[in-house]
């Protein structure tokens, strides 16, 4: 064979040769691509992962929803990244999967909006390193009615490493429905129906749950996140670089003003990103928040026991320093068979007739349990008592004398914000609060993020704008019909809520939501501790139906269910408590509103619908027996700002 020759098959040859790595190359990027997705089990949510060369070894994440038979985009393309102070973990390569794990949670709450909560996904570890080998995973799961992803840092490490910063950004383009809150450390804001990114407060953060709709279709989207532990700072979004791109960002440290997310030990992983995903039913009745938490710590839970309390600061604007008020509130309990009386600020200074001691005394000879306020000594200084909590020794010694008094529970306010050390601080109150059997609820303090799973005595917490705004400012006035029609879709859906309703008169700014309205928050509103708010007198003087309504109210259901609804419009919810079922819808329009109501929830036979709607005014009810039963549907009138509710019984099953 002549050498021109050989040059000729040498060059052939290795034109073939580049042509089959070219080949192989594409494969292998072809399946690099399909490996990173995952598929929830009942295949109606898909995440897709990628690494974008384009863009400097960037990985980003997108979520799908199957409606019908096509898979429509949820969240588009969002960033995924993490920075610690000494390493970066922005540029990324990607390294392998795990395999599919099948997650099945099946567990029991004691508060919340049903009492055995179950559902099913897929998880999948997804493995990289930064630039300089460093370790990350990224884990995914993907239910059958939402996401979940957390960061994980595999590596051991005995010195503390500093998480400063996510790259995590979700992109909710210009132009789709949400409704989201403006950052404040309370959380006590409203949820604003917006087509842009634009804050009202003027400024860029914004706080969890966040919801959006994608407009073209009947999907729903709510962000949040769950499973904080000593280990993690809570976070909020900010779209200050561009309106459409929401990034997750820690507080900034009181001190210094820079933003840290936690100070630990590895390995370590971030707290889990939620996305709850669906039609508005699957919004609502999702448990994703105590889904990914930790699963309950407490040996024993049968000292643990909800229920309705009757509250004495929204009516005077003060709190427990008479005595005599007190009694009124005790009394109050025992009439309208609730089981706790809640003895709030200013207890320290109690007179008029008796002190603290005085006061439990007189509730447990009623047969009412006492809850008791504290300030949590971290941000307003100002009620009192202050500082009793602070330390493990402080609160050993104060939960040794509440026993010993016949304190059950307790209330502690005035968080200083989201920060690891409140975090902790949280959480060191739960632990020593359950060796002493009290049950808790934080006020002034931050939304739920699964706790009520992992320490099942934390019956409820604020983070709301609620009804002790009348005693404050008067824009609730105006705003309470449509804030209360979104709450249901928003605040409430992640956890129990201390909102203080079911209030007939007025305090310091009036309503203007009927009666039938403020009835139904009873049940539309979903707490472990319901805290009724009004003066006694407001009660007493209903009639009876709506009265014997509220007598021996439950604050734990077996289920929940999302008859009807739209955020700021109506809402139509029933919750089911052994064998009965309390339906209550609410009008969030200025203009009157005829709600429907399907039965298709219940079970087959018959029933009777004990119903309390709006009367010939606002200040009114109408009531009337209705024999109902599966399948069927009745049209209630409601006023503007109007409302209803009802006691479904069974009558006869099939």
């Amino acid at each position: 064979m002549s050498s021109n020759n050989c040059v000729l098959i040498n060059i052939l040859y290795t034109m073939k040769a580049k042509r089959n790595i070219l080949i192989f190359s594409f494969l292998i990027n072809f399946c690099f691509l399909k490996a990173q997705e995952l598929v929830s089990p009942n295949e109606k949510i898909k995440v897709e992962l990628k690494t974008s060369k384009e863009k400097k070894d960037r990985v980003y994440f997108k979520i799908s929803y199957k409606n019908k038979e096509t898979y429509t985009e949820v969240l588009p393309e969002s960033r995924l990244g993490i920075l610690q102070s000494t390493a970066r973990f922005d540029s990324l390569v990607f390294t392998g999967e795990s395999k599919v794990v099948k997650i099945h949670d099946d567990y029991k709450m004691i508060c919340g909006k049903r009492t055995h909560c179950e559902n099913f996904g897929q998880e999948k570890k997804f493995s990289f390193k930064n630039k300089n080998n460093q370790k990350l995973d990224i884990v995914f799961r993907v239910y059958n009615n939402g996401v979940a992803f957390q960061y994980v840092f595999p590596n051991q490490s005995e010195k503390k490493v500093n998480i400063t910063e996510e790259l995590t950004t979700y992109v909710i383009p210009e132009g789709t429905s949400r409704w989201t809150q403006p950052f404040q450390v309370s959380y006590e804001e409203f949820f604003p129906q917006s087509n842009t990114g634009v804050n009202p407060q003027k400024n860029s953060n914004w706080g969890f749950p966040a919801l959006y709709k994608i407009n073209e279709n009947p999907i729903w989207v709510l962000i949040s996140e769950a499973g904080i532990t000593e280990n993690h700072c809570a976070s909020m979004l900010n779209n200050s670089s561009v309106s459409s791109e929401y990034k997750v960002t820690y507080p900034a440290q009181r001190d210094d003003f820079k933003q840290i997310g936690a100070m630990t030990k590895l390995p370590w992983s971030s707290p889990w990103h939620t996305f709850a995903i669906g039609n508005l039913s699957d919004i609502v009745e999702s448990n994703l928040v105590t889904d990914v938490s930790e699963s309950n710590k407490l040996d024993n839970t049968n000292w643990i026991k909800p229920g309705a309390v009757s509250w004495i600061y929204w009516a005077y604007n003060h709190g427990s320093k008479d005595y005599k008020k007190v009694v009124e509130y005790v009394d109050l309990a025992v009439e309208m068979k609730w089981p706790y009386v809640l003895i709030d600020w200013e207890w320290d200074a109690m007179t008029n007739g008796g002190n603290l001691e005085d006061a439990t005394k007189y509730a447990k000879s009623k047969g009412i349990k006492p809850l008791i306020w504290y300030n949590s000594g971290t941000s307003w200084l100002e009620p009192t008592p202050v500082d009793r909590l602070l330390t493990a020794e402080k609160r050993r010694k104060e939960f040794a004398w509440l026993n010993k008094i016949g304190i059950y529970g307790i209330k502690v306010d005035f968080f200083a914000g989201d920060q690891q050390d409140m975090m902790k601080y949280y959480i060191d109150i739960l632990k020593d609060a359950a060796k002493y059997h009290l049950i808790v609820n934080f006020h002034g303090a931050t939304i739920p993020r699964g706790w009520a799973r992992t320490y099942p005595h934390l019956m409820t917490t604020e983070a709301v704008y609620g009804a002790e705004w009348y005693n404050n400012k008067a824009v609730l006035t105006d705003k309470a019909a449509v804030h209360n029609t979104t709450l249901p879709f928003t605040r409430n859906v992640v956890g129990s809520m201390d909102y203080t309703p079911v209030t007939f008169s007025d305090s310091q700014h009036p309503h203007v939501t009927t009666y039938g309205h403020e009835l139904a928050l009873s049940v539309v509103f979903e707490s472990g501790l319901q805290h009724f708010a009004d003066r006694p007198s407001a009660y007493y003087n209903l009639p009876k139906e709506p009265k014997e309504f509220l007598k021996d109210f439950p604050s734990t259901w077996d289920d929940t269910k999302l008859i009807d609804g739209y955020p700021g419009e109506k809402v139509i919810i029933a919750r089911k408590k052994n064998d009965n079922w309390y339906i209550a819808g609410l009008n969030g329009k200025n203009t009157a509103q005829v709600l429907t109501v399907n039965f298709d929830f219940l079970s087959t036979g018959d029933y009777n619908l004990e119903l309390i709607a709006d009367g010939k005014d606002d200040k009114s009810f109408d009531s009337k027996i209705l024999r109902v039963k599966k399948g069927e549907k009745i049209n209630i009138n409601c006023l503007p700002r109007g409302g209803f509710s009802g006691l479904i019984k069974i009558i006869k099953s099939k």
